[in-house]
């Protein structure tokens, strides 16, 4: 890290760090690989260090080069699924001290929602002549039968849903309907970045990204890894909130128009 006397580290992390980061990352041939090596590095970090180190990628990835922003998948993945948290504070306070621009738009935070969350539904009738325990409803959502997909699509318990998406018979069709719908009940969306292999999916990220009861610090970091077409969706969707709306602008007008595209690893 960049030093000066003692008043400690004062820019972003040398190239060379960010350039092992990408390479380490990019490297690891599966996206959960990926999500848990960086999960394990910044729990040994400094907050000063992670900042610094992430401030470094940012700026990469908004200058359209193609290995940072394929890395920026994997630090997206990772604070979408975090949410919230002291972490996350502590991230975002030292960026601000630090004037660390790229990173404290990944991070930026939003005025609460104003939407009174929706009622939870009802548990849907599995045609068992009685209400099914949450045991027998997760045992359900684990088996290969799709028979059973719609309801447990509209099943209210969170633990259902999770159980649900690990199941390997769900589609993506599936989980675009979990990430589309308003209106928009939290603990769904919050299930579906902990699953970070369909959050992964451009379809299912624009989803979120769009859907207005989304959290910011969900919907922020999911933000970075949009290209100049998607940014440009989100500046059209009125329904996005003021924040999110500006740091796209402020991202698009940094992307260069011709930046390569990536595949996502799924």
């Amino acid at each position: 890290m960049t030093r000066r006397g003692n008043r400690g580290i004062i820019s972003g992390a040398v190239p060379a760090e960010v350039e092992r980061l990408k390479r380490v990352l990019l490297s690891l041939p599966e996206l959960g690989l990926r999500t848990g090596w960086l999960r394990d590095l910044l729990a040994n970090q400094a907050i000063a260090e992670q900042a610094s180190l992430l401030n470094g990628l940012c700026e990469d990835s908004e200058r359209g080069e193609p290995q940072a922003r394929e890395a920026m998948l994997v630090v997206a993945l990772v604070f979408a699924a975090q949410g919230e948290c002291e972490h996350l504070e502590q991230l975002r306070q030292f960026a601000e001290i630090r004037h660390l621009l790229s990173l404290g738009r990944l991070l930026r935070k939003a005025p609460p929602l104003s939407v009174r969350p929706p009622p939870e539904p009802p548990i849907p009738d599995y045609g068992t002549g009685r209400e099914l325990t949450v045991g027998e409803r997760k045992s359900l959502a684990r088996t290969p039968n799709r028979r059973a997909f719609e309801k447990l699509l509209r099943d209210p318990h969170p633990l259902v849903l999770r159980q649900l998406l690990g199941n390997p018979r769900l589609t993506e069709n599936d989980v675009l309907r979990l990430a589309a719908r308003r209106p928009a009940r939290r603990e769904v969306l919050e299930s579906i970045a902990q699953h970070g292999h369909w959050l992964a999916r451009t379809r299912v990220r624009m989803a979120v990204l769009l859907n207005p009861g989304t959290p910011a610090a969900m919907s922020m970091p999911l933000l970075a890894v949009c290209n100049r077409n998607e940014l440009q969706d989100v500046l059209q969707n009125t329904d996005s909130s003021s924040v999110l709306r500006n740091a796209a602008l402020e991202l698009l007008e940094r992307l260069p128009p011709l930046g390569e595209s990536f595949e996502v690893m799924q």
